[in-house]
């Protein structure tokens, strides 16, 4: 019955012999190894005391480890590799065992998916939130212009006219008033001369009736000061009473022209 297999497998009966030559190929490179060792080891008990250097032992540990790996790598080249059959229980096995590895790898793909998934979504609800807080201020910000604007409407053009129209006439009603408050304080205290009162020169006398008083002389001054202000000088009349004049001049409220002695100006204290 042997025999038949062997006539109908003759790859059977090769790998065989081929693994029976390498068994003893192996045991003959195991028996000199052996015998190595033991001259090794009469040579250690003949020297005694003496010891191998470094270099010696490191070089007899390399030569042993070399003829070990090519004994190793000689059976290794010498055997077959066993071919898997193609049964369909093993391919299933196979099958199952590739699509877990791949579901094991896709399961770790996942993981890592939803991981940044995780973190863009709280990138997100941050943005959001930062975003809301924006539209939130900006309508604040719409809020108060529109009351602003309204405020401004508020203040219509008439309005504003009508304000300055009543604040000029304040202005005016106090300028009168002014006006009538200081022309009754310079008729008390600086009337014109007396015509009763009898005068030394006959010419002085006749004048006298040409004099204007000291409110209407300051009056002509400080139109002409606001009328002609390029031009403020005024020339001294005959009705211009000289120590009124004079006054004026000694207080520093009336200026001489510095080139013509007869025009006087009234000193810009509004400047």
């Amino acid at each position: 019955m042997s025999v038949n297999q062997q006539d109908l497998d003759p790859d059977s009966t090769t790998d065989v012999e081929d693994v029976a030559d390498a068994e003893e190929e192996l045991i003959k490179k195991c028996e000199e190894m052996w015998k190595d060792m033991e001259e090794c080891q009469n040579k250690l008990s003949l020297t005694g005391t003496e010891t191998l250097t470094d270099s010696n032992a490191q070089l007899s540990l390399l030569i042993m480890q070399v003829k070990c790996l090519t004994a190793e790598l000689s059976q290794w080249q010498k055997e077959t590799p066993e071919m898997i059959p193609l049964n369909e229980e093993i391919l299933v096995t196979l099958g199952i065992e590739e699509f877990q590895k791949l579901r094991h790898d896709l399961e770790l793909v996942l993981s890592t998916i939803q991981s940044n998934n995780e973190k863009l979504k709280e990138d997100l609800e941050r943005e959001q939130k930062w975003l809301d807080e924006q539209q939130q201020i900006l309508e604040s910000l719409n809020e108060l212009q529109n009351g602003l604007k309204q405020q401004v409407v508020t203040f219509s053009e008439s309005r504003i006219f009508n304000e300055l129209k009543t604040k000029m006439r304040d202005i005016k009603e106090y300028k009168e008033k002014l006006l009538v408050t200081l022309g009754g304080f310079l008729e008390d205290h600086f009337p014109l001369p007396d015509r009763n009162v009898k005068k030394k020169k006959k010419n002085i006398q006749e004048s006298t009736a040409q004099l204007i008083t000291l409110h209407e002389m300051l009056e002509i001054l400080l139109n002409r000061l606001f009328g002609v202000p390029h031009d403020p000088y005024v020339k001294i009349s005959e009705s211009f009473w000289p120590p009124y004049i004079e006054l004026l001049l000694r207080n520093g409220i009336a200026l001489r022209h510095p080139e013509d002695p007869t025009r006087i100006r009234l000193e810009a204290f509004h400047q």
